[in-house]
C-alpha cells in the first residue's frame, strides 16, 4: 500500500495535455487504461520512486511519452493516417473558397439545433466537407443591374 502511495506521489507530477500534444492525440480516452498502467510500471521498473519523485515533470512526460510511442505504435499510426486524410480533404474542399468562394449559411436551418453543438458540427461538416447544393444554385441568383447607359 506504500508502494502505491510513493507511485501515486510521482505520477501526480504528470501533465497529460502535454503528454497528448506530444502523441499528437485529441482525447485521453485514446490511450487505453492497460497501457497507460504498464507505461507507468516499465519506468518503476528502470528508475526508483525516489529518483522519479526528484525528476522534473517535463522530463517525466517524456518518459511517459517514449513508453506509450512504443506500446501503442499501431494506434498513432492509424491516428496520423486519419489526421492525413482529414487534412487532404480540407485541403481539396476548403481551400478553393479562398479564391472567392462564397459560404452560404442559412439562419433558419440554425434554429433546430436547439443548443446541440454536436448537431451543428455535423451540419457544417455536411455542407462544407460533403455535397454541396449551393454550387448549383449560383447559376439562378438574380442580378438586378442597369444596362441603360456606360458608366466611367
Amino acid at each position: 500500500m506504500e508502494e502505491d502511495n510513493k507511485q501515486f506521489s510521482w505520477t501526480a507530477k504528470l501533465d497529460w495535455l502535454s503528454i497528448l500534444s506530444m502523441l499528437n492525440l485529441e482525447s485521453i480516452s485514446q490511450i487505453p487504461e492497460f497501457k497507460k498502467d504498464k507505461a507507468i510500471k516499465r519506468i518503476t521498473k528502470f528508475y526508483s520512486i525516489e529518483e522519479l519523485m526528484e525528476f522534473e515533470p517535463e522530463y517525466l512526460d517524456k518518459l511517459i511519452v517514449n513508453e506509450l510511442r512504443e506500446l501503442m505504435k499501431k494506434e498513432l499510426v492509424l491516428n496520423e493516417k486519419k489526421q492525413e486524410r482529414l487534412e487532404r480533404e480540407i485541403r481539396e474542399k476548403i481551400v478553393p473558397l479562398k479564391k472567392g468562394g462564397i459560404i452560404r449559411i442559412d439562419p433558419r436551418d440554425l434554429k433546430d439545433f436547439k443548443g446541440s453543438p454536436d448537431d451543428m458540427l455535423k451540419y457544417f461538416y455536411k455542407k462544407f466537407l460533403g455535397e454541396d447544393d449551393d454550387d448549383k444554385d449560383d447559376d439562378k441568383d438574380n442580378y438586378n443591374e442597369d444596362n441603360t447607359g456606360y458608366y466611367i
